[in-house]
């Protein structure tokens, strides 16, 4: 019989999901109590991340194949038909009927005997289907076909069409559904890119530079933990994606200057800063969530940075909490809580939680954070307004609010950066305001 161990955990990790779990969390979860070979443990993030991923697609297979549509089907009987589809139709080296045999079995154990052929059934008929190249009926409108081939949610490949035409937002459809990269940052201060790519390289681990990334490595292959990699316990560099690593340098950080970072959690803009000012200045990173504050204080601890400061408050209140910070800082950056719609490579469940509502609540409070954090910027000083997400109301059309209320506010450049099929990092967006 197949590997049972690894089936089972994922779709223990796909129904944490559906209860409201973040996959990471899940995954981890799921792995804390699970004994899992490193070999299980990698089949068992494919698969749930895969199945995650392409929900709306394996739910579009059922509507098909079955006679009772996803959506109706018992949420754990949903689930593992999305386990065993994921692995027939995206996983070639496995055999087709050992998952199907795996698939059943599992129902059998889990107080699904009952239903144990409506698995088998739907499996063998997935099983036909590919063997003999039958796909799915192709939907005749452009939204409803990018969401299918790509396992969106209609909503959203509906608005990718809008934001950037037909042609466009298939590729960043595609690009949502690749593997992400991981990317490193080197801490300047403590070594150098040419270093870290021969230490990791001496261990195993071959990566590449990253073009309009200076300090930043894509790494290539990996060998287990990486928190035993070379470097890492020296704070040499840490883990951040290559479009997050273009915003702190949009401060124009100078060693000397007080800086807010007012969103700073997990840390990597923050931690950042500090190493372009040469740890010489203070910088605040500021986040309401003490949990998260704590991973900014570990992160800059390990990286060996002293000119960090962290406060535990919202950013909305700051001037309260501080009346002295009025006019107090020459850069500040607002890396805004926002629908994250850049980062759905990286983040196969954020396609599921995001929905429009949650949007329009992001956005006022994105504006609400600009309006509070604007009496703290001293005269002559830098605003930078930052998302990873994609959508133009949380960007261009938020800063163009935000210009519109505060006539001394000019707006120096913005950009928005869309996923690729060639640059592999998520969708970001910045844009550059000075204070006269």
């Amino acid at each position: 019989m197949l590997g049972m161990q690894p089936r089972k955990a994922a779709w223990q990790i796909l129904q944490l999901v559906a209860a409201g779990a973040y996959s990471d969390v899940a995954l981890n979860k799921v792995f804390s109590r699970t004994e899992l070979s490193p070999l299980d443990k990698r089949l068992t993030t494919e698969i749930a991340f895969g199945a995650i991923r392409q929900r709306y697609y394996l739910d579009c297979w059922i509507d098909y194949l079955g006679k009772i549509s996803a959506l109706k089907q018992p949420p754990l009987l949903r689930w593992l038909l999305h386990i065993g589809l994921y692995q027939i139709l995206f996983m070639d080296r496995i055999p087709s009927g050992a998952i199907v045999n795996t698939s059943v079995e599992l129902s059998k154990k889990s107080n699904f005997a009952k239903l144990s052929v409506v698995v088998n059934g739907i499996l063998r008929a997935a099983v036909r289907a590919k063997e003999e190249g039958i796909d799915l009926p192709t939907p005749k409108d452009d939204a409803n076909r990018i969401a299918q081939n790509s396992s969106l949610p209609v909503w959203l490949a509906n608005d990718l069409i809008c934001w950037a035409g037909k042609e466009k937002a298939q590729i960043i459809a595609k690009a949502f559904n690749q593997s992400p990269p991981i990317d490193l940052r080197i801490n300047t201060l403590k070594s150098n890119q040419a270093e870290i790519k021969q230490n990791l390289l001496d261990y195993g681990i071959s990566s590449d530079e990253i073009s309009n990334c200076p300090n930043g490595l894509q790494v290539k292959t990996t060998a287990g933990d990486i928190r035993n990699w070379p470097g890492y316990k020296e704070g040499k560099w840490c883990v951040q994606d290559r479009s997050s690593q273009w915003v702190a340098p949009l401060l124009d950080p100078q060693p000397n200057e007080r800086i807010l970072d007012v969103c700073s959690a997990p840390g990597g803009k923050s931690t950042h800063i500090a190493e372009l000012i040469h740890d010489r200045g203070e910088v605040w990173a500021v986040d309401r969530s003490r949990k998260r504050l704590n991973k900014v204080i570990i992160n800059a601890e390990r990286l060996g940075l002293n000119c960090l400061n962290f406060l535990q408050a919202d950013c909305c209140d700051l001037l309260q909490l501080k009346p002295d910070w009025r006019n107090y800082f020459q850069k500040i950056l607002i890396d805004a809580p926002c629908s994250g719609l850049g980062t759905l490579a990286r983040n196969p469940d954020a396609r599921w939680r995001v929905s429009p509502s949650m949007i329009s609540e992001l956005i006022v409070l994105q504006r609400k954070i600009l309006e509070s954090v604007l009496p703290l910027l001293a005269p002559g000083g830098r605003i930078v307004y930052s998302t990873c997400t994609i959508n133009p109301s949380e960007n261009f059309s938020q800063i163009n609010w935000f210009l519109k209320q505060n006539r001394k506010l000019i707006l120096r450049k913005e950009n928005q950066m869309w996923p690729s099929l060639s640059d592999l990092g998520d969708g970001f967006y910045g844009a550059v305001i000075d204070y006269l």
